[in-house]
């Protein structure tokens, strides 16, 4: 399994950005997958998840109600749309996944991670 995130940049507080990761050598039926960030001197942390079917969400609460997970199964790549963004948004993103059904939060749950893509949000 192979991940490549994208999407990254600089944004002003308020702004938005749109997140992508790919995935390929496997179907997108058989793998969840979920957005991790990392700041640095910080651990890495969960941010959002999709499940593998059914489109099961869940998401950190300081993200809640600014950013949304989705997924187009056709071309197998999960976006994380990022709205309202604050300076404390800004980290390095990583995409993340697993065969279970919906994984625990906790990064070591997740065996496939993508390289990252760096957000920052200027005040």
């Amino acid at each position: 399994v192979q991940l490549q995130a994208s999407g990254g940049g600089l944004v002003q507080a308020g702004g938005s950005l749109r997140l992508s990761c790919v995935a390929s050598g496997i179907h997108p039926s058989l793998v969840s997958m979920a957005w991790f960030r990392q700041s640095p001197g910080k651990e890495r942390e969960f941010v959002a998840r999709i499940s593998r079917i059914q489109g099961r969400t869940d998401y950190v609460d300081s993200v809640k109600g600014r950013f949304t997970v989705s997924r187009e199964y056709a071309t197998n790549t999960m976006h994380l749309q990022m709205n309202d963004l604050k300076p404390e948004d800004t980290a390095v993103y990583y995409c993340a996944a697993d065969r279970a059904p919906f994984p625990a939060t906790g990064p070591t749950t997740w065996n496939y991670w993508g390289q990252g893509t760096e957000v920052t949000v200027s005040s």
